[in-house]
């Protein structure tokens, strides 16, 4: 799967939200939480039963507003402590959660990163 750049952040708003929202009423939720509407990224929404999603971004001087609705099922986003505005997702999780696969209970193998590295020199061979 080819997915979204890194630089993309994908926020899930853990509280429910009214489906009635549009552009105007979702922008305003993103910049009361803190973030920058104009920004890219993508903020995530779901109906208080969780059989609904939207999805709002800004692409080249518009706003875009995706919207899904599960015929059977519920969405299975993941836990957030009661302080939390909203989940940072990356874009496997999102394509699971719309597909409605409970994210909590998919065992993800630990991804190879680089080590760190100062002035070129491996920190752990140096040391």
């Amino acid at each position: 799967m080819i997915g979204l750049p890194e630089s993309v952040r994908i926020l899930l708003f853990a509280a429910a939200t009214d489906m009635r929202k549009g552009f105007d009423g979702l922008s305003g939720l993103v910049t009361a939480a803190g973030e920058d509407v104009y920004s890219g990224h993508l903020f995530v929404f779901l109906s208080r039963r969780r059989d609904r999603a939207k999805i709002l971004t800004f692409q080249k001087g518009g706003f875009v507003l995706w919207y899904k609705r599960l015929e059977r099922g519920r969405f299975k986003p993941l836990q957030s402590t009661a302080r939390d505005e909203h989940i940072v997702l990356d874009s496997t999780e999102l394509a699971l959660l719309l597909d409605g696969i409970d994210v909590r209970r998919v065992k993800r193998p630990v991804h190879w990163r680089p080590r760190p590295r100062r002035s070129g020199i491996d920190i752990e061979r140096a040391s």
